[in-house]
């Protein structure tokens, strides 16, 4: 190298063009998607976490994956059984009625990991399926002695009327209506837990014999997404959005079939969608369209984790001691009795409040979140800023859950309460660390909004790659496209002066004797490739 001037490695060092142009090194982008942390097992219930991460060891998946389900299936267990008052004398209640989503590629055990974890919640269901099935048949024979004595008396009164018999036709009357009241009673209703599909209005039918909520476990969530967009289906989605509530009640009225008044629309959402199908999805929210009225933001639980590169192959028989466990904390959910540990019915729906501890614990949580909710930068994530906003009511009700949970499984004291009671500091601090958690992986979901430039670059640099986008194309040329994740133009210029600053390309003007043109310049490595 003796007599090698250093101006003239560094010469060496840059590739050129055809035409001679001396290009910087081209330099990596920076990761696409933020990273999302593992759920540490401590997170986890006592009394939950053998069952849980005997499932994981055994299938090779993250813990999350059947964490997030786990957790939404108890909330929907809990439903309006009971509360919990964030605020000590306020009269703001809270409904554990959580949605979760489990974003993962395809081939990922998504599905498998929903499956195991709601099997307890399966087990109760055909235990009330059979039960049904047991008691039906002697409820649907009263019921028909009902409808039979109903008749008779129907035909009293078309002979009543005839004779202009006023007394007679009242009496029927009175008695007509008894046995409507009665028949209402003697009609089995099935005890539901969860529900796989069914229009709103077949739901709600449901949820009107299920006051204490259901749960709809959907395996591909994008498809219920995407129907809700449809034309006609406005008031589909509205439904949606009032059932996460929790706490409220709806009611349809529909030329054929009349009024139903559903009472209590308390109704938990978990399911399973693809990286790609989501961020479709997301593009709609963020552009303002239909996507963009919160109902996304409700999947309070969801999570992304990242995907190991190790495996190994666990053939074992499950821990059935775990397993038990935590079926016996299913059921006592199931069967809790609100009163019986203290809760107070001041707005119908029987409630806790946060300990003394707890209270100063979540006070100074919610002044952390609003602060930030309401910090100037904000304004410029307005998708994420709706998300974080739910974690209001997501603290106390993940606090509310492990609290339940853990007084109901501790102790092998499964079903036995004492009276009185409070959701403790412990629990509090977990539900704390969980938002925490969750949060890292709804920034993933969010990257779109939160990290533009980055999310913009990798969409632009994939289009570089398979020669969508060219040397010598022009920049209206992407925008003519209108691919997913470039539909704005502050979008695609965010990502090409990333790629500019990384030597990916570079953007001149030509007068074209009208308005400049911009006109792209692919790096000569990337040429190469495309070509």
């Amino acid at each position: 190298m003796s007599g090698e001037t250093i101006e003239g490695r560094f010469a060496e060092a840059k590739p050129a063009a055809a035409d001679g142009t001396i290009w910087a090194e081209r330099t990596p982008l920076p990761p696409a998607l933020p990273d999302a942390p593992s759920l540490p097992p401590d997170l986890i219930p006592d009394v939950l976490r053998p069952w849980l991460l005997d499932i994981t060891e055994r299938a090779q998946i993250p813990l999350e994956f059947v964490a997030a389900p786990a957790v939404v299936g108890l909330s929907s267990i809990i439903g309006r059984t009971i509360g919990i008052y964030p605020k000590q004398r306020d009269d703001w209640l809270v409904v554990p009625n959580l949605w979760g989503m489990i974003i993962g590629r395809p081939g990922s055990l998504k599905s498998p990991a929903i499956s195991e974890a709601l099997k307890p919640l399966y087990r109760l269901a055909e235990e009330a399926q059979e039960r049904h099935q047991a008691d039906g048949a002697a409820a649907d024979a009263e019921a028909d002695i009902i409808k039979i004595r109903m008749t008779a008396l129907r035909n009293l009164g078309k002979t009543a009327a005839k004779k202009g018999d006023e007394d007679e036709l009242t009496r029927v009357q009175t008695d007509l209506a008894a046995l409507n009241a009665s028949l209402d009673e003697a009609v089995s209703h099935e005890r539901r837990h969860v529900v796989n599909d069914g229009t709103v209005e077949k739901i709600g039918e449901l949820l009107k014999h299920n006051p204490r909520g259901l749960l709809l476990c959907r395996d591909e969530l994008s498809g219920l997404l995407r129907s809700l967009d449809k034309v006609g289906r406005e008031g589909d989605r509205e439904f949606y959005l009032e059932a996460w509530n929790g706490n409220g009640s709806y009611t349809y009225d529909r030329i054929g079939r009349g009024t139903l008044h559903v009472p209590a629309l308390t109704l938990s959402i978990i399911g399973t969608i693809q990286p790609g199908k989501l961020q479709s999805y997301i593009d709609g929210a963020l552009s303002g369209g239909s996507g963009d009225d919160g109902l996304l933001q409700r999947f309070q639980v969801v999570v992304w984790p990242e995907v190991s590169g190790e495996w190994r192959n666990v053939d074992r028989w499950p821990n059935t001691d775990a397993k038990n466990r935590a079926f016996a904390v299913f059921r006592a959910l199931d069967e809790l009795d609100p009163l019986g540990i203290g809760a107070v019915t001041d707005d119908g729906i029987p409630a806790l409040r946060f300990s003394g501890e707890a209270q100063e614990l979540f006070n100074e949580w919610r002044a952390g979140l609003e602060a930030r909710l309401r910090a100037e930068g904000m304004v410029a994530f307005p998708a994420f800023e709706s998300h974080l906003a739910k974690y209001r009511s997501l603290m106390p009700s993940l606090a509310l859950i492990f609290y339940l949970v853990e007084r109901v499984g501790g102790d092998d004291r499964v079903g036995e309460f004492a009276d009185g009671g409070a959701v403790t500091l412990a629990a509090a601090k977990n539900a704390a660390d969980w938002c925490e958690f969750l949060e890292a992986h709804a920034r993933k979901v969010y990257a779109a909004e939160i990290q533009p430039d980055i999310t913009s670059a990798h969409a632009l640099a994939e289009k570089i790659k398979v020669g969508a986008i060219w040397h010598g194309c022009t920049v209206r040329e992407i925008y003519r496209h209108q691919w997913s994740g470039l539909t704005a133009s502050e979008r695609v210029w965010s990502g090409l002066e990333l790629l500019r600053q990384r030597s990916w390309l570079r953007i001149t003007e030509k007068d074209t004797g009208g308005r400049r043109t911009e006109i792209i310049e692919i790096h000569p490595d990337l040429r190469k490739v495309a070509a």
